[in-house]
């Protein structure tokens, strides 16, 4: 078995960060909570249409996809995306503040 990248707090005590490794966008909300708790830049807010295209580049042949009455054709919906995930230093302050608990993190093997 393979042993966790550890850390220590300032009284001693140890601890295991687990790094952002996605989020998931259908659940995400946009309300902008993660970003503003981290100290990072790991976060952006982009338009859902983006993250729909980016996620589902090979499901667009549908023309029905933007009927007016689809949930996501409000050109002011956002979601958060990733920017610069390799300078989260797993502190996990975002998915404390996520309502809809869309983030998930991993512990790196040492």
């Amino acid at each position: 078995m393979m042993a966790n990248l550890t850390g220590l707090t300032r009284g001693g005590d140890e601890w295991t960060p687990a790094f952002i490794s996605e989020i998931n966008q259908g659940e995400c909300i946009g309300c902008g909570r993660c970003f503003k708790v981290c100290s990072r830049d790991v976060f952006e807010l982009i338009e859902r249409d983006e993250a729909l295209i980016d996620d589902n580049e090979d499901d667009f042949e549908d023309d029905d996809f933007y009927d007016d009455d689809d949930e996501f054709s409000d050109d002011t919906s956002m979601v958060m995306s990733l920017k610069n995930i390799m300078d989260c230093i797993g502190c996990e302050a975002c998915y404390r503040v996520c309502s809809k608990k869309c983030i998930s993190h991993v512990p790196l093997a040492a």
